[in-house]
């Protein structure tokens, strides 16, 4: 494999862990095995702790590639429990405002979700990475501060009711880059009268890169420790100088 001119590798990303935990991780495997500290990795698409799923990871001159893979259309499997909502759309905060359920039926939820199929607009969550005069508003937020964020034109492909319950639904979303599936929770619970927040979170899909096409974290660090290096033509290193490929791989 050539990690400098680049590579692409698909992880499914683990609970409670941030997307730059994931590139931390992927990172310090290639500096171990290339002995190279200055080696890019990135990833094209952030997901919350709170999610799971697929993630793309870029390293060297792949990186470049990055806006390019982060537009592709993605999907999401969401849990959104009903009748309350929290601060932040899910469960990073706890739940400040309760409300009745009684009145929602599976019709009820089938004909809000196709409400927001097509061209919408959405107004991202306070506790997000979008910026308020160069600030996170996350780190605003978090501060007690009223974060006023302008609404993002998106595009949500496909909605689809998975499981029912008055107090809780999944749904199977299929939509475009930027699209916050928190504040999909909110309107969503907003628009059946009862509030709604995110308990559960996994992108299945990011282009055709599909979770079952996905390396687990332990998985990809190993590649990279066991894989038979390339090199571009440009790159100066001295093999002699390489750190060995561990015993443990296969040969």
């Amino acid at each position: 494999m050539n990690f400098i001119d680049g590579e692409i590798l698909y992880i499914d990303k683990p609970l409670g862990w941030t997307s730059f935990d994931a590139v931390k991780r992927l990172r310090g495997a290639l500096t171990r095995r290339l002995g190279n500290k200055k080696i890019k990795v990135g990833h094209a698409g952030t997901l919350d702790p709170l999610a799971t799923g697929v993630m793309i990871l870029c390293t060297g001159r792949a990186t470049k590639r990055i806006d390019e893979l982060q537009s592709r259309v993605k999907e999401y499997v969401a849990k959104i429990a009903l009748g309350a909502t929290t601060p932040s759309f899910d469960l990073e905060t706890e739940i400040d405002a309760t409300y009745p359920t009684e009145h929602i039926t599976r019709d009820l939820v089938e004909e809000v979700l196709g409400r927001f199929l097509g061209r919408i607009e959405q107004v991202p969550p306070a506790f997000s990475a979008c910026k308020v005069d160069g600030v996170r508003a996350y780190k605003l937020a978090r501060k007690g501060a009223d974060v006023e964020l302008k609404p993002k034109v998106l595009v949500i492909d496909e909605m689809e009711l998975l499981q029912y319950s008055p107090t809780e639904i999944v749904v199977r979303v299929v939509c475009s880059k930027g699209t916050y599936i928190r504040a999909l929770a909110r309107d969503i619970g907003a628009a059946l009268g009862s509030g709604g927040h995110l308990t559960a979170l996994r992108r299945t899909r990011v282009g055709d890169v599909t979770i079952d096409k996905c390396l687990t974290v332990q998985q990809a660090a190993e590649l990279v420790k066991c894989a038979t290096l390339e090199f571009p033509d440009y790159y100066q290193y001295a093999e002699a100088a390489l750190p060995p490929m561990s015993t443990q791989c296969d040969n």
